[in-house]
């Protein structure tokens, strides 16, 4: 049997820091409406010419530096995102190819908000087989390439950035075999497709679309489905709330996260927490929060981390890993 370990961790956000008071310049809105309602009280704007490769191969880079390895020895890089630079080919490639990563293979994967846990879980399986060693997991999103600057429903809630996680594969006589990731859970329903979505296809490239969302809908969405990924991975390994030492919610409302801490019983105290800074960046809030609170000292060596996340689609999806 085989488990992938974390090895190291990265983050990246764009200089450009809009706060509330910035977006209330041009929308009708205020710092207080929007941090009553969300808990945001700012966001990363990518500058001109900056694409979602740039954040991922920087975060890549840290990452990679963080876990003291070299790129050549990445097998398998993985980029979450819904805002490609280009239609195809995927971001992933240009990712390996800005970090030097020559003999990784390369590809994207899309679930929007739980994109992260999607690709985390693939890697994971690549990992387990032997296919691969060692693996790039990232998630990036330039989500204010999307927005409909103009909607104070959306605009408000997205910002920008990427985080990332190298793994690597280890065998049950490796000394950090109990480490890693214990099990993924991923789940969709197509039937609440429109619930949140971009207006455009590919092939409509020139005209790029906006998010569209149904913001009541998605909220009483979202705790039920959340709830039901953080139960699964419970049961699944025999633990409680309490045998958790941290929660790393996606980041789209700190309600949705308060809303969660209420339900379980999870204190706010264990939650990991980074809405207020970087407001939702999709498939990167996760990556971002674990970034942080190890940098900080919060997640230590051998502590259970539960991850969560729900995203369009619909997609939800949890995991467990053993730091």
């Amino acid at each position: 049997m085989r488990r992938s370990i974390v090895r190291g961790v990265g983050g990246y956000l764009p200089s450009n820091c809009v706060t509330n008071a910035d977006i209330a310049k041009s929308l009708d809105t205020t710092d207080e409406w929007i941090v009553e309602r969300t808990g945001m009280k700012q966001r990363h704007v990518l500058a001109d010419g900056q694409n979602t490769s740039d954040m991922a191969a920087e975060a890549a880079k840290i990452a990679l530096a963080n876990a003291g390895i070299d790129a050549a020895s990445i097998d398998l890089i993985v980029v979450a995102t819904v805002t490609p630079d280009n239609p195809f080919p995927a971001t992933a490639a240009r990712v390996q190819a800005k970090i030097g990563a020559t003999n990784a293979f390369a590809f994207d994967v899309n679930a929007v908000c739980s994109g992260f846990i999607y690709a985390l879980s693939v890697a994971d399986q690549y990992l387990k087989t032997g296919m691969a060693k060692r693996a790039l997991v990232i998630g990036a999103d330039a989500m204010s390439k999307i927005l409909d600057w103009n909607d104070r429903s959306t605009a408000v809630l997205f910002g920008d950035g990427a985080g990332a996680l190298v793994l690597e594969g280890v065998d049950e006589s490796h000394a950090d075999y109990n480490r890693g990731i214990h099990s993924a859970h991923l789940f969709s329903d197509g039937g609440c497709y429109d619930l949140l979505y971009v207006d455009t296809t590919p092939a409509c490239a020139k005209q790029p679309g906006h998010v569209r969302m149904q913001g009541r809908e998605i909220f009483k969405f979202a705790i039920k489905l959340i709830g039901e990924a953080v139960e699964t991975v419970l049961k699944s390994n025999n633990m409680t709330v309490n045998d958790i030492d941290w929660f790393v919610p996606h980041q789209a409302n700190l309600r949705i996260i308060e809303g969660i801490s209420v339900h379980f019983k999870i204190p706010m105290e264990k939650m990991v927490v980074t809405v207020d800074k970087h407001s939702n960046t999709s498939a990167a809030t996760i990556p971002l929060a674990l970034w942080e609170a190890a940098r900080d000292g919060r997640i230590q060596k051998g502590q259970k981390v539960v991850l969560e996340a729900m995203g369009g689609g619909l997609t939800w999806a949890s995991a467990l890993v053993k730091w």
